[in-house]
């Protein structure tokens, strides 16, 4: 098995000599070159960081072993979170893996079915509530002091530490921090977990430090707004977050950066999501698109030719959010299976 993110970057971890190397072989995600959507944007480095190929699927695995092993090194037997779907599978996978229960609290409704289906598949105990992940998250932090129970979202400080292993292995792939790089933002703890994992980076071997654009869906963007969002609404169900508990870190990383925090609508984080499919063979949830759509819009006025390296975090895998793959799109029918027809088909 692939090292994992504990074992390849303990030294820029918060670890213990006690704590397990808990892993399902997280990290090491492929940072793909653009073959199509760069070259027609103008852009000749493009590249985006697949954390769709984490084991549940999403970015949250990177901070989940680390948050999990700091938890069985406390002792704790439960791991709790709210969820809009990724924290929930990734804390149920980790869970199963040390052999301690999950409880996953989410908002009815507001959880694509791919990613439910996985903490039920991992063993994990669902409580779906009414309203939002708002709240959600919310409740489970008033039992966060339970014994023996460790809350992983994002409010864990171990979550952070750990995710901010993928702006490593971005200056590893690259050779040097990209120019700039767009991430989408729901909670906005990845924002802040890459902008301190470049910022030690350059701390300690003087690498550059890159412009951050976090891109929020237009119906959940508090951050753009600047207030919450009570009823937060999109189609990209993993950031539909209107009140993030990450709000101050994430203000202050695109601050820092020099960079802006922006909203897209639907359309064009749908439309981005289907570019990626098609144009670069890249599956991904409608929330990893975020980035991706918030590039071409603000690439209207980019000069063309543009040589300085420059990622998108595609932090989802698209078997997340099945329906989504399939929104707007026609089944064919079934036809017979003759020669005729298949050649009909060719020359569609």
């Amino acid at each position: 098995m692939t090292a994992g993110i504990i074992e390849r970057y303990a030294p820029y971890l918060p670890v213990t000599p006690r704590t397990p190397l808990v892993t399902l072989g997280e990290g090491s995600t492929p940072l793909v070159r653009s073959s199509r959507i760069g070259p027609a944007l103008g852009l000749d480095q493009l590249y985006f960081k697949y954390e769709g190929l984490n084991p549940s699927g999403s970015f949250k695995d990177r901070g989940m072993a680390l948050a999990t092993a700091r938890a069985v090194e406390a002792g704790a037997e439960t791991l709790l979170c709210a969820s809009t779907g990724n924290t929930s599978a990734s804390a149920s996978a980790y869970a199963a893996r040390c052999g301690l229960r999950a409880v996953v609290v989410v908002p009815a409704g507001g959880v694509a079915t791919g990613k439910l289906a996985q903490a039920l598949a991992y063993g994990a105990i669902i409580v779906v509530v009414n309203g939002s992940f708002d709240r959600a998250l919310k409740l489970v932090r008033q039992v966060a002091d339970e014994p023996a129970v460790a809350l992983v979202n994002s409010v864990n400080p171990y979550r952070i530490e750990g995710q901010k292993t993928a702006a490593f292995e971005i200056v590893e792939q690259l050779g040097r921090a990209p120019a700039e790089l767009y991430i989408p933002v729901g909670n906005a703890g990845n924002i802040t977990a890459y902008w301190r994992g470049f910022c030690e980076l350059a701390s300690r071997s003087g690498t550059s430090l890159p412009v951050l654009h976090g891109a929020q869906a237009a119906g959940a963007a508090p951050l753009v707004r600047g207030r919450p969002v009570t009823q937060p609404r999109t189609v990209a169900s993993a950031i539909r977050i209107g009140n993030p508990a990450s709000w101050s870190t994430a203000i202050e990383a695109r601050d820092a950066s020099g960079g802006t925090i922006e909203a897209v609508t639907d359309v064009e984080i749908m439309t981005a999501h289907r570019r990626l499919a098609r144009e670069e063979g890249l599956l991904v949830e409608p929330a990893s698109a975020a980035g991706v759509a918030l590039l071409v819009k603000r690439s209207a006025g980019r000069i063309s030719g543009a040589s300085e390296p420059i990622v998108c975090v595609l932090t989802g895998h698209g078997l997340k959010d099945p329906q989504a793959l399939t929104r707007g799109l026609k089944i064919p029918r079934p036809v017979e299976p003759t020669l005729k027809a298949l050649k009909r088909a060719l020359q569609a």
